[in-house]
């Protein structure tokens, strides 16, 4: 229960940061590029006061320097004191700047921008720095980096308060469900005992015409009292975590003796069972827990797995978590039913229906979520794979 409202907050967080970030992105976005807009246009006014002849000192902005080339080859330079360029430099400046196809842009590897102006006897250039322009925004990129990060934590912050508040409705629902799960699984149990019993006294003296029907009295109320029981159990593994009560386990141990208990209900049901389990793989959870966990998904493979065929069982240890699988043959799983699996009272099709009431896996999901593990089902190569990975603690060596 707490997993599940803790993971809806989390994505309700998520889906506002995502927002909240798209919108600060966008609108900073826009200052970025208004900004320098606005800087490129100061710097190109000042470049066409400077090629009117005025302006040099750049008392208004940055200092700029005139260059005017003549057909001749001749360049003339004016107000170029500022920069102290050198002949060589101001030559290999002059023909990069006339090598562009833009009368105004940026040299990059000069730091400097230009403005061209194309004459009937000579073509004017003039330059300006860019170094302050580039500084400034830097400088503003900066601080609204700065701006959005702290904006973004605060948000973030308030966020995951809303969505708390969000969120409890849910939470509510969610325990006023399970509790009337709870109250009336309790509550059926008695009558049900009550009905059993009377059903076995009654069956002692009943004539032999009605035998029939005081056996299906048994049938039914046996159904409906395992069927309770699953649902009780469904509850526990559910909203009950009992991390605290958690002890070593051996998981091998206890897939070991689960795959010994099923042996001879497999081979009755015309199966053959085959298991590989490594050795004194330690996890840390419920013995009992994960004994039943073990059994649900054998009890699922004999339900489903074809006459004749191999059910497999392995228990590897991967990285840094154990690895139960159970393995049969029969007809693919599609993906959207794969999907479903592990919902409650939940049935593919009339040909998946078996015996049951759609709740085993639901109890193996809640098992499993309760031991910080992941279960998934896959079906590909005429093979259908339960799968769960539980972290390990450690493994102990082979005696």
């Amino acid at each position: 229960m707490s997993g599940m409202i803790r993971r809806l907050r989390w994505k309700i967080v998520g889906i506002s940061m995502l927002f909240v970030t798209l919108v600060l992105a966008a609108v900073f976005t826009g200052v970025m590029l208004t900004a320098r807009s606005s800087l490129e246009q100061s710097s190109t006014r000042q470049l066409e006061k400077a090629l009117r002849g005025e302006g040099y000192d750049g008392q208004n902005g940055q200092p700029c320097f005139v260059t005017e080339v003549y057909s001749s080859g001749t360049v003339r330079v004016m107000g170029s004191s500022y920069y102290q360029i050198s002949e060589e430099d101001l030559l290999a400046l002059v023909q990069e700047c006339l090598s562009q196809q833009e009368e105004s842009g940026l040299l990059t590897d000069y730091h400097l921008r230009y403005l061209r102006y194309d004459g009937a006897l000579s073509i004017r250039i003039a330059f300006t720095d860019s170094t302050l322009e580039q500084s400034a925004l830097r400088a503003m990129a900066g601080n609204l980096l700065l701006i959005a990060l702290a904006a973004l934590v605060v948000l973030l912050g308030c966020s995951y308060l809303l969505s708390g508040v969000a969120a409890r409705p849910v939470e509510r629902a969610w325990q006023e469900q399970q509790r009337f799960l709870s109250d009336a699984s309790h509550e059926l149990k008695t009558p049900l005992t009550v009905i059993l019993s009377s059903a076995d006294l009654l069956a002692e003296s009943a004539p032999a015409e009605e035998q029939t029907y005081v056996e299906n009295i048994r049938a039914e109320s046996r159904r409906m009292k395992k069927l309770v029981e699953e649902m009780l159990t469904l509850f526990r593994a559910e909203s009950v975590r009992r991390e605290t009560a958690f002890s070593e386990v051996d998981l091998s141990d206890v897939v070991t003796d689960a795959a010994l208990r099923f042996e001879p209900v497999v081979f009755e049901s015309g199966r053959r069972l085959l298991y590989t389990i490594d050795e004194g793989l330690q996890v840390s959870g419920d013995r009992d827990a994960l004994e039943r966990l073990t059994g649900i998904l054998l009890d699922n493979a004999v339900k489903y797995a074809p006459q004749g065929t191999d059910i497999r069982l392995t228990l590897t240890h991967q990285d840094r978590t154990a690895c139960l699988a159970v393995e049969n043959g029969g007809d693919p799983i599609p993906p959207e039913v794969a999907a479903h699996l592990f919902d409650r009272f939940y049935r593919a099709d009339s040909s998946r229906t078996g015996t049951g009431f759609g709740l085993g896996l639901a109890i193996a999901r809640a098992i499993v979520q309760n031991h910080r593990g992941n279960i998934i089902c896959r079906s590909q190569e005429g093979l259908n794979r339960f799968s769960v990975t539980l972290p390990v603690l450690r493994q102990k060596e082979a005696q």
